[in-house]
């Protein structure tokens, strides 16, 4: 029997979008653009350089799917919003979705810290012949003694990939400079230092673009939020400046050892984060010049955005002091 008693004052229709597949579609788009990943790291170390290779084109069909889906499924989003589809509770699980989806991030790179943890204070340790485990390992690689960055890998240690008994998975060399602090000619020239600055900068101006919406002062936000990512473009480019230098001048590539390994895994991996951040800034950006979608009462997209940002900027700073100071 169909109740007849009537909803309280209170009550809120909670909108429930129709059925999709964009959640399936990306991940096929996400999935696809990991192997493609993959593909160009095991080209990169192993792959033959004059041989053509499709892993660059897996990498980028993946990315485009997956970014293509991403701009459908965050467009739909927006017109129900627009609609006034978008109750309190949906709204809050918006909240809880974004909470989550940093969490994930920060185990991500958790994961990542802790390699660099295990490899300094264990493994390398090991590969010297220090602490039982260490022993059989000093037969192995006579000669090697560790210290970071590396001066010499273990392979270098034996005298080449031909003399390893062991682990034979490719050719490694140790890098001419490392891109830590130490090995800096000047100061004003260690692009690091400038990156870190640029993004607690801007850290700081998407703060004062939160404190323009949350006034409802709409000139100072995208006043604010532009010069927000500026600062992410800027950074972007001195990274990829910082990596030119390292291949071309320092001799630090992706075969450079665990030391080059682990450095472009972390830098590289937050380099990617702030170019997903930045362009969801801009996003941001363009949704309040052109749509006039904020208000002081609805900008979830720009906060959401800011919360990203910020975290992005906290990774930067251990980043900074595990990678390139200690």
């Amino acid at each position: 029997m169909a109740s007849t008693q009537t909803p309280p004052a209170d009550y809120e229709k909670y909108h429930v979008p129709e059925s999709s597949s964009l959640a399936v579609r990306a991940t096929i788009g996400l999935i696809t653009t990991v192997f493609g990943a993959a593909l160009v790291l095991n080209d990169m170390t192993f792959g033959d350089s004059e041989a053509p290779s499709s892993a660059k084109w897996v990498l980028i069909a993946g990315l485009l799917f997956f970014t293509a889906t991403l701009a459908s499924w965050f467009g739909t989003a927006i017109k129900e919003n627009i609609q006034g589809l978008n109750s309190a509770q949906l709204s809050h699980s918006y909240v809880l979705g974004m909470f989550w989806f940093i969490f994930s991030e920060v185990m991500f790179f958790a994961a990542f810290f802790g390699v660099l943890f295990y490899v300094r204070q264990l493994a390398g340790p090991w590969l010297a012949g220090e602490g039982d485990g260490g022993r059989m390992n000093g037969l192995l690689w006579p000669g090697f003694e560790f210290v970071w960055p590396p001066v010499t890998t273990p392979q270098e240690s034996v005298g080449g990939v031909d003399s390893q008994l062991i682990a034979n998975n490719g050719v490694f060399g140790t890098s001419e400079r490392s891109m830590a602090f130490a090995d800096a000619h000047h100061w004003y020239q260690w692009l690091p230092m400038w990156n870190t600055i640029i993004l607690l900068t801007s850290s700081f101006t998407c703060h004062v673009a939160h404190a323009g919406i949350l006034k409802g002062d709409i000139k100072k936000f995208n006043r604010w939020l532009a010069v927000t990512v500026a600062l992410g473009i800027v950074f972007v480019f001195l990274q990829a400046a910082e990596y030119y230098e390292a291949y071309q001048h320092f001799g630090l590539t992706l075969n450079s050892g665990i030391y080059g390994s682990t450095f472009f895994l972390l830098t590289g991996f937050h380099g990617f984060h702030v170019a997903m951040g930045m362009t969801m800034l801009l996003i941001q950006l363009i949704r309040s010049v052109k749509g006039k979608h904020f208000s002081a009462s609805d900008h979830f997209g720009f906060e959401a955005s800011s919360w990203y940002w910020h975290f992005v900027d906290v990774v930067w700073v251990f980043l900074f002091l595990f990678v390139y100071i200690l």
